[in-house]
């Protein structure tokens, strides 16, 4: 059980060295919101929403106030919509009317995202998911708040490379749509392989079909804590290095577990699990990279990097199991660009790459994140881009996913600002070569070996 002397003992840690829990994210399911008419579908979303997470941002509030733990954000996660829009969407506008409300019923519950809108693709696509996948750029050219995601493979059922040379245009037309604040539609849209169906965080966030009716899952983070822990022992070895990380990771968890088990208290909703991911934001001394600073490496880039990184991730993970019985989503290090002051530098500095981003992703949580690329970038580059994450995802059998921001108007040499979390990002230079031939054959690229285990 967890008591008061652990939140006691973080007090320093939550103090001095940025700890927080990320987000309380609600998952609500709105398969039961699904209707022949577009009207009734959109007004039974808005008044399940709003019924069940009336109360999620004032609860957050009150246990932080009441035990000391800054929750920096409260999110939704809902069912993909593509699923739930199917009976009654006939146009991408239809999807676009959806996404309105439900951006409507996130500014009424207070929540700063709503994650969701989304299309599972990995296999094939449905005329529904099509519908979706091409409302995409208006949808988020039109809202403040919605979150879109797409998975377009799984170690399982292969890539669908049909999907993931759409994905190119879509995100390119997103762009487009935003461009008057640069291309900031671009930072709310993720494409994923393996995408985990209790992720909190977003822009991947959605509530799988398998999960119950609604969910609290919780998503903490700490790199500042373990920078912190790390810069005492400056000349230990790899075991006492790795031994640091695995108690530090225990002891974040714990709060995380604390917040959830209180939320899903007060709520009356389920706890689904606890996210331990070492998410950075532009904040001094929170940044993942200043990590693999102390693990010992001149800039994140530098040879090493890589196998950094990869203890990083492995000792985050077990520290979290041992604290937690239900550790999920994606859990580890995530390495997005614009969110992390020490990522920012090490590309300013020449130390880092897309190519090299793209390495330290086979080992990390996630993939390329809030990488700010030139606006001119063509859409069958990026779906390059997209293929190559998705194998490496596809192949380890683990979650890489994809947040690339071709910033209209920007090339190589300019900065570009999101603001708040986001942050803000040197544009990065791309590959010029053309991938165009590889990504226009279309069909499926079929599942690994190791994929057969039945």
């Amino acid at each position: 059980m967890i008591n008061l002397q652990e939140v006691i003992e973080t007090n320093k840690m939550i103090e001095q060295e940025n700890l927080d829990v990320r987000t309380i994210t609600m998952g609500i399911s709105l398969l039961d919101c699904a209707d022949s008419d577009l009207k009734v579908t959109c007004d039974k979303m808005y008044k399940k929403i709003t019924t069940l997470a009336r109360d999620l941002v004032k609860t957050g509030e009150d246990i932080a106030k009441e035990f000391g733990i800054p929750i920096v954000n409260k999110r939704i996660s809902v069912t993909p919509i593509s699923l739930v829009g199917s009976a009654c969407c006939r146009t991408p506008g239809d999807y676009v009317q959806i996404a309105k409300t439900l951006d409507r019923a996130a500014k009424e519950v207070g929540v700063n995202f709503l994650g969701g809108y989304s299309a599972i693709v990995s296999k094939g696509m449905t005329k529904s998911d099509e519908l979706l996948i091409c409302s995409i750029p208006k949808a988020l050219a039109v809202t403040e708040r919605i979150c879109s995601s797409i998975n377009v493979g799984s170690t399982k059922t292969g890539i669908n490379m049909d999907a993931v040379r759409l994905m190119g245009d879509i995100i390119k037309q997103t762009a487009e749509e935003t461009k008057e604040k640069d291309s900031l539609g671009c930072a709310k849209l993720v494409v994923l392989c393996n995408a985990p169906d209790d992720n909190p965080f977003m822009a991947g966030a959605f509530h799988g079909v398998s999960e119950a009716d609604a969910i609290i899952n919780v998503g903490v983070s700490g790199p500042g804590v373990v920078k912190y822990a790390l810069e005492q022992i400056p000349d230990a070895n790899f075991e006492l290095l790795c031994e640091t990380i695995k108690r530090t990771a225990f002891k974040i968890t714990r709060v995380g577990q604390l917040v959830a088990q209180e939320a899903s208290s007060r709520l009356g909703v389920p706890f689904g699990i606890i996210d331990l991911s070492l998410a950075p934001t532009p904040a001094i001394g929170d940044s993942v990279a200043d990590i693999l600073k102390c693990i010992g490496v001149e800039h994140p880039g530098a040879p090493g990097t890589t196998a950094a990184l990869a203890l990083l991730n492995d000792q985050v993970k077990k520290g979290g199991v041992m604290a937690s019985s239900y550790v999920g989503g994606l859990s580890g290090a995530f390495i997005p660009v614009s969110e992390d002051q020490g990522m920012i530098d090490a590309v300013e500095a020449g130390a880092l790459t897309i190519e090299k981003l793209e390495a330290m992703t086979c080992v990390c949580s996630v993939g390329l994140d809030m990488i700010a690329i030139p606006g001119d970038t063509p859409a069958t580059t990026i779906a390059g881009i997209i293929a190559d994450e998705t194998a490496i995802g596809m192949v380890n059998q683990k979650t890489t996913a994809v947040r690339i921001i071709p910033v209209v108007g920007k090339t190589v040499g300019d900065t570009v600002q999101f603001g708040g979390l986001l942050g803000y990002a040197p544009i990065m230079p791309v590959n010029t070569f053309s991938s165009q031939r590889f990504v226009d054959r279309g069909g499926r690229i079929p599942a690994p070996i190791h994929s057969f285990k039945n």
